[in-house]
């Protein structure tokens, strides 16, 4: 492979996020110095969906069951805010850095037993 080709292989992998920015320059500048990078780390699975879900408690039955791409989490997040009853103390910024770190899983799992309602927010 060229030096050209090496390179592109480089900016193609920053740009589908299979390596951070500062990896790449890292692998851009060795290319640079002559000097044979080390391979990138395997990506790791990336989270690909939000999913939120709100049930009753009386009855069991689902209110709200949505999956949303994790490329529109800031719109799932606000969705799920419209939905979640008024007394739970949920941080949503929170949720927000914790997907952004790599959380996965559930983040949010709470009861109101005033409005008879269990939300579930997670990430998988």
């Amino acid at each position: 492979m060229t030096t050209a080709e090496e390179r592109m292989r480089i900016l193609q992998m920053i740009q589908e996020g299979k390596i951070t920015a500062e990896e790449g320059a890292r692998l851009l500048q060795a290319l640079s110095k002559g000097r044979p990078a080390a391979p990138p780390p395997p990506p790791t699975r990336d989270p690909r969906m939000l999913r939120v879900r709100i049930t009753d408690l009386n009855t069991g039955k689902t209110k709200v069951n949505v999956n949303i791409p994790m490329s529109l989490v800031n719109v799932g997040i606000k969705l799920g805010a419209r939905f979640t009853p008024s007394s739970a103390d949920i941080d949503y910024d929170e949720i927000v850095e914790a997907i952004k770190a790599g959380a996965s899983g559930r983040l949010v799992d709470v009861e109101d037993l005033e409005s008879g309602e269990h939300v579930e927010v997670w990430v998988e």
